[in-house]
């Protein structure tokens, strides 16, 4: 829907779903791109300079997670990746719910239920799953609920083309489809799965599997938050309307590392990466403002601006936390007393006793 210098281009089958996106709106996407992008940027710095044990880069993927999160609504329920900051960001995390897991100062950072985000899986395609029981147990919820009460929420799971060679995923597809679960799969094919390129693991483009498994699918241009924005909406009014699970392939780049431990020069070549570039997700929406005349020089600056607070309160964040007592691993991890914790505590506790002496 808009080419890489930022041209509108008509889409007979998604023009309807973004006729009453505003300037303003778009205006919004593009700072919150601009946010995740300075997230990002100011998470690989940090790990670089010892504060953050590792970090997952996103760079270049922003506009399939913000493009994607703008269509949700309040109450519907998102599980993301280890990547996915962009989502996390638009739907309400703070600058210091990026760092604190990566410090290893929490089990967790945000509350999941207050932003409708859950805590970034690190298992590997685990959260397709979380996202298709949750989707089930929507469809239970809207079995008795009340009259007036909106019973129509959906789940959304986020997953990289590296993911979709996962069991976990396909089983999470099977049921999605076998109980029309209200589920959206978002694929952010960004070419890499850490050196493997996506062709070795998938010989026919991803989006075709969905039709092993009765889904509607969508194969769409990842670096167009536009088409993005549309894509997830339609998506999402078929989740709402009892239509079933979707997949929506976004095509797109990891323009970094796949983590700050990997070197991507040893399996890509530079000019890939700067192709890439050239497809920039946002300054390809932010040609488009300016070309309708809905984005000023001080409009842009602004952005920049929110941008850089960001990346100092999460920097900030990072190194005014403090580091709990070792014992405090243990803490939280079941609601109730649990004889089980409660005896690997005290196993830890006399473990730890044989280093009070090591100076």
């Amino acid at each position: 829907m808009l080419a890489p210098d930022g041209t509108r281009r008509p889409c007979p089958d998604l023009d309807r779903w973004v006729a009453d996106v505003t300037p303003e709106q778009l205006r919004l996407m593009h700072r919150d791109m601009i946010a995740t992008r300075r997230i990002d940027r100011e998470g690989v710095a940090l790990q670089r300079q010892g504060e953050l044990g590792l970090w997952a880069p996103a760079e270049g993927q922003e506009g399939v997670q913000i493009g994607t999160a703008h269509a949700l609504r309040r109450d519907d329920f998102a599980f993301i990746s280890y990547r996915e900051h962009g989502v996390a960001y638009a739907r309400g995390a703070q600058p210091g719910d990026f760092v604190s897991i990566w410090r290893a100062e929490e089990h967790s950072s945000y509350d999941p239920y207050a932003i409708g985000v859950s805590n970034p899986q690190i298992i590997i395609g685990a959260q397709t799953l979380h996202a298709v029981g949750y989707a089930m147990g929507i469809q239970r919820d809207a079995l008795h609920a009340a009259p007036g009460t909106r019973a129509d929420q959906a789940a959304v799971s986020y997953f990289g083309d590296g993911a979709s060679s996962q069991g976990d995923v396909h089983e999470a597809m099977v049921f999605a489809a076998s109980f029309g679960a209200p589920v959206v799969f978002v694929c952010s094919n960004n070419q890499w799965a850490i050196s493997e390129p996506v062709a070795l693991q998938s010989r026919t483009p991803i989006v075709r599997r969905a039709a092993g498994y009765g889904m509607a699918a969508r194969r769409i241009d990842g670096n167009d938050p536009f088409v993005c924005l549309a894509a997830m909406r339609e998506a999402l009014q078929r989740a709402r309307t009892g239509g079933g699970p979707s997949l929506i392939e976004a095509v797109t780049y990891r323009i970094g590392p796949h983590t700050t431990s990997d070197d991507p020069t040893r399996y890509r070549s530079e000019a890939e990466v700067d192709a890439w570039r050239r497809r920039d997700p946002i300054a390809r929406l932010e040609a488009y403002l300016r070309s309708m005349g809905e984005l000023s020089d001080a409009q842009a600056q602004d952005a920049a601006a929110l941008g850089e607070r960001v990346a100092t309160e999460m920097r900030a964040a990072c190194l005014s936390m403090v580091t709990k007592a070792p014992l405090a691993i243990f803490d939280h991890v079941y609601a109730q007393p649990h004889s089980g914790i409660a005896r690997e505590r005290e196993q830890y506790r006399a473990y730890l006793r044989g280093f009070d002496d090591a100076e």
